[in-house]
């Protein structure tokens, strides 16, 4: 009798689950329809700013034109009219913000054509979020294998695994930085050739065979990498701070994020940042030297010594170039806008002159 009483409770409740089934498949099946939708406004979407922008480099080329024989009056239309290109300009940036974007060359090798855009803000600022903690993790757990390597342990086997490590890391950040740039991330430049030539450094370190010259040079590596991680983490701890309060006062784009060098947005705090900065590219031109010095040991049979210190010299130069011309173009702005200040102010002063008079 019990038996009887189970089998028909579960009959009962195998008949509600085949209900709840059908509604489950009517919710799936309106979800495929919604991300079709979705897709073929897309691409309409992305059609409409395309055909946007062409027309506007009509209009744009056909106003030079216009512009050599415009009057005062004329010229000033075709001023308001560059002015509302601009501004239509930085709407489709925000439009394309939450539209999906080609991958790129290096994605393209790499995934293939895998989409890899992130339609929500939520979920591109998360995907950010993870990457600055991939960062910080594996910077701490640098900093802690090179203090070993440093103090206690000094095995060839041991110093491959790290250096695999880092170029496991190098790899990776590449391809997160890439993903990040096609959801909106501004970073640009040398700081994004800057991991790939880091890359190429790991690896030749992991194919060095353990020789007179490896052992020369081992012990100022370490030095180097636990210096580096160091200012990475200083780094990282001072750039989340400008890149809060930049967010916090509408200076600053959701997608920003830390980077291994110097940039615009760092500009305040630039005495405590910029020593940790120095010293980290004249230890790479340090290593540069040690390693061409090297190259002309009596015992140097391998390639890596004179390619390594050419690398580190690449490091070292595209570093402190990029540093200083962030820098100088800074100041310069500053210059050009306490100049304009000035002109302004002197103009009003001029003036409530001429009106006194």
């Amino acid at each position: 009798m019990n038996d009887i009483s189970a089998l028909q409770t579960c009959e009962e409740e195998w008949r509600e689950l085949e209900k709840e089934f059908v509604e489950l498949d009517e919710q799936h099946k309106n979800y495929v329809n919604k991300v079709a939708e979705v897709k073929a406004i897309q691409q309409k979407c992305l059609s409409g700013i395309a055909h946007q922008r062409y027309r506007i480099k009509q209009i744009g080329d056909a106003l030079k034109k216009l512009s050599k024989g415009a009057g005062a009056e004329g010229q000033a239309t075709i001023d308001d009219l560059k002015k509302q290109f601009r501004e239509r300009k930085n709407n489709f940036r925000d439009m394309e913000d939450v539209l999906p974007h080609k991958n790129g060359i290096y994605l393209s090798i790499i995934l293939g054509q895998v989409n890899v855009s992130l339609l929500s803000k939520g979920d591109k600022y998360l995907y950010k979020q993870d990457y600055e903690k991939f960062k910080l993790v594996l910077t701490i757990i640098t900093l802690f294998i090179t203090f070993f390597l440093l103090t206690v342990v000094n095995f060839r086997f041991v110093d491959a695994a790290f250096h695999f490590l880092l170029v496991w890391y190098y790899c990776t950040l590449t391809i997160r930085e890439h993903i990040l740039k096609v959801n909106g991330s501004r970073i640009k430049g040398w700081w994004v050739t800057h991991h790939f030539v880091t890359t190429v450094c790991a690896g030749i370190l992991l194919i060095w065979p353990d020789s007179v010259t490896y052992r020369l040079f081992r012990k100022q590596f370490m030095a180097f990498s636990f210096h580096l991680s160091i200012v990475q983490l200083v780094q990282f701890y001072y750039q989340r701070g400008c890149l809060y309060r930049l967010r916090a006062l509408g200076e600053s784009h959701n997608m920003d994020i830390t980077v291994d060098g110097f940039q615009s947005w760092m500009w305040k705090g630039l005495s405590f940042v910029l020593p940790f900065l120095v010293s980290a590219y004249l230890f790479q031109l340090y290593n540069a030297y040690t390693l061409y010095q090297l190259s002309y040991h009596p015992d140097c049979e391998e390639w890596q010594v004179p390619v390594l210190s050419m690398f580190f010299f690449i490091l070292f130069s595209g570093n402190i170039w990029t540093t200083l011309l962030v820098v100088w173009q800074k100041r310069k702005a500053k210059m050009d806008t306490k100049r304009r200040f000035d002109l302004t102010n002197k103009y009003r002063l001029n003036n409530k002159e001429n009106k006194d008079l």
